[in-house]
């Protein structure tokens, strides 16, 4: 019996214990999260509701250069113009855009695009996927033997695939003064002009299909039967593919120009080594300095928020520079974004008594 009694003694003691651990992590795990988004509210005013909706209209641009002994191809699609609502609950923020010029048809052969940026008060996510469909136009050329390259200008050529897909985080060293979100996630306000700078890493993977006779054929439906065309054989290939890993860093600033609106600027400039995992002729293998090249991220934003309405636009361009010993490719990709979003259900701290 004094077994059992002491058995039933000791359980509530071992519950009591479990039970106020239990609270101490939990305890740890709130503080931990708060000082992660602590902001000085001198600088920054948090965001008063727990839900927004929004409407947007983006438009995307992109373009690709590839260039070797002295000739020149650029290529790139039209732009695209899309449109769709948003819904938001404090960090969570989900929408769809549809493209207006292809409501109810098939999606077969248009491009690919899956963006995704995550803006906390410290520490900043960009994911990105796309791939080429089969609309890209020829818009200048520059082969060195005379030819006028506006002859080229809009013939559409199908014969590229470009794909890209990656992922790159940032730390924003000056978060607690300093608002990402409030230029483009309009989940604060910014109330004092402030800037940051920001470091951070990244992954992509690329892939690059070119069918040069294709090419070849498109460009003499051009030319005069007495010209003769001759490409370089740095531009003669069929596949690429490669891997860049990427350490950025740059400066961002919030210019609070009156009342209720921001202008914001930030730009990122990355060291990228890229590594080829395809057969591509001529190029080193191994660790080699060749491979190493610079890319950049430029994001811009202008924005009106009166912590219940909130207007305003946003543009985000990135490049991707691929150089070996026969070739050098170019990728210039972004969007631009304008929306209208409303605010509501107010947080209990901000209600009034």
């Amino acid at each position: 019996m004094m077994v059992g009694l002491s058995a039933l003694a000791a359980g509530p003691d071992t519950l009591s214990v479990d039970t106020v651990g239990t609270k101490n992590e939990l305890g740890l795990i709130r503080r931990t999260v708060r000082e992660f988004d602590r902001l000085n509210d001198e600088y920054i005013e948090p965001q008063h509701y727990e839900f927004t909706v929004m409407g947007q209209i983006t438009r995307t641009y992109e373009s690709f250069i590839l260039s070797s002994n002295g000739q020149q191809i650029k290529l790139s699609p039209d732009g695209l113009t899309k449109i769709g609502p948003y819904f938001g609950w404090r960090w969570f923020f989900l929408g769809y855009t549809f493209d207006i010029k292809n409501i109810g048809f098939s999606q077969s052969g248009l491009r690919k695009e899956f963006d995704l940026s995550i803006y906390s008060s410290q520490v900043g996510v960009d994911i990105f996927y796309r791939r080429t469909g089969n609309d890209y136009k020829i818009r200048d050329v520059r082969l060195g033997y005379g030819f006028n390259g506006d002859l080229f200008e809009g013939l559409p050529f199908d014969g590229v695939n470009v794909g890209i897909t990656g992922a790159s985080a940032y730390y924003i060293f000056n978060h607690g003064r300093f608002s990402y979100p409030a230029a483009f996630s309009q989940s604060t306000c910014q109330k004092i002009s402030c800037g940051s700078w920001m470091a951070g890493i990244g992954f992509t993977r690329n892939t690059l299909d070119m069918d040069y006779d294709k090419l070849q054929t498109t460009l003499k439906s051009r030319m005069d039967r007495s010209q003769e065309l001759k490409l370089d054989s740095g531009l003669m290939f069929k596949d690429i593919k490669y891997s860049d890993f990427m350490i950025s860093g740059g400066y961002a600033y919030n210019w609070v120009f009156a009342k209720n609106w921001l202008f914001c600027a930030s730009a990122q400039l990355a060291l990228c080594y890229k590594s080829s995992y395809g057969e591509i002729a001529d190029e080193k293998k191994g660790f080699s300095f060749d491979k190493v090249n610079m890319d950049g991220i430029g994001r811009f934003g202008m924005v009106y928020n009166n912590t219940r309405w909130y207007a305003g636009w946003s543009a985000i361009l990135r490049t991707n520079n691929y150089r070996t010993s026969r070739f050098t490719a170019n990728n210039i990709f972004g969007s631009f974004n304008a929306y209208i979003g409303y605010n509501f259900l107010l947080k209990k701290k901000y209600r009034k008594a």
